[in-house]
């Protein structure tokens, strides 16, 4: 879209989509899977509803994993403002009705911010909607193998593989999550080894189908009936 279709779809709606990534090692996997799955599921769910999707702001929270090098991080206020200071802009533009797509875990501290924001802008309304761990998704996860974390099968799709780059066929061993955010970058790459935080590394292309259709479904479910 460029500005004037915007400005035309202002006129009967003011609904927008800001999908939210992070840039960060994920093992065999792209370092931005987390904004490419945001932004890819914001864009199919959104579609057939006619709602806008943003670009994914592509860095956020993760400073555990600064030893694995392309993985950037930012403070945690330094997210949360941006994030405040970005709904402040499009609500200015006359967006009312904000839905934030996230694709990363340790953006997390963003969510009560934008509960605070919507306080502080009556007439707003934002759902922070983490699309992985969602019910429907997560239900989905269950059924197929609970054994689900950071750069296993459930973030393995087409479109965060890379080319030419062999997956282990092997079910790595649950790493303790809370012991590696007391560590330094350092002893959390010493730590987990390659970057994934456990389980298997991929599964059939029909299972991860049943993951993303169950994604694809939630948000656009959230667009169509989540707003008053």
């Amino acid at each position: 879209m460029n500005w004037m279709q915007v400005e035309s779809y202002l006129e009967r709606d003011d609904r927008i989509v800001l999908p939210l990534g992070c840039t960060e090692q994920h093992a065999y996997l792209s370092l931005a899977t987390d904004s490419i799955l945001a932004e890819r599921i914001a864009v199919e769910a959104a579609e057939p509803v006619g709602v806008p999707v943003l670009p994914a702001l592509a860095y956020g929270l993760t400073p555990y994993f600064a030893a694995f090098p392309g993985s950037p991080s930012v403070r945690d206020e330094t997210y949360v403002a941006f994030v405040g200071e970005l709904l402040d802009s499009l609500r200015g533009q006359g967006f009312r009705r904000f839905l934030l797509v996230n694709g990363h875990g340790g953006n997390s501290p963003g969510a009560p911010a934008v509960e605070n924001w919507q306080a502080a802008n009556p007439g707003s309304q934002v759902h922070w909607h983490n699309w992985w761990n969602a019910p429907g998704v997560w239900q989905v996860v269950q059924s197929i193998d609970p054994e689900a974390s950071h750069a296993s099968w459930l973030e393995n799709f087409p479109w965060t593989r890379l080319e030419g780059i062999e997956l282990p066929d092997e079910q790595k061993a649950m790493q303790d999550i809370s012991a590696m955010r007391s560590l330094d970058p350092a002893a959390v790459r010493e730590m987990i080894g390659d970057g994934s935080l456990g389980g298997r590394y991929f599964k059939g292309d029909d299972d991860m189908q049943r993951v993303w259709d169950a994604g694809v479904e939630e948000v656009r479910s959230l667009l169509r009936d989540g707003f008053q």
